[in-house]
């Protein structure tokens, strides 16, 4: 028997070959053998370039500030954000609007 690579979900020891995927029996993931796991969890602007900390972005949409009547208005600069795991996955400081966190499908990265 082959040594397959655990589940990357549950961590299961289980996992078998169905074809190119490999499945887990207990958790039910399903995923190449041969996927590249850094590029699944890389994060993309709306445009697909990727970005790291440190970058510069621009909005791309009007977002509205949850608990506010502000606004983050389309074409805003936000420089210096910090890349985290989660639903908004950028940390940043909108001027005129403070500590944030923002979704990367609603900003494009802008070359310095």
């Amino acid at each position: 028997m082959s040594a397959l690579p655990p589940c990357p979900k549950c961590q299961s020891p289980y996992a078998y070959e169905d074809g190119e995927l490999l499945i887990c029996p207990e958790c039910a993931h399903e995923w190449f053998a041969s996927a590249d796991t850094s590029s699944e969890t890389a994060v993309r602007d709306a445009n697909g370039t990727p970005l790291s900390d440190g970058d510069t972005v621009s909005v791309i949409k009007d977002l509205k500030v949850k608990g506010s009547s502000a606004v983050v208005k389309v074409g805003t600069k936000v420089k210096g954000i910090r890349l985290v795991d989660g639903d908004h996955d950028i940390d940043c400081k909108i001027p005129g609007i403070g500590q944030m966190g923002l979704k990367s499908e609603f900003v494009k990265k802008v070359s310095d």
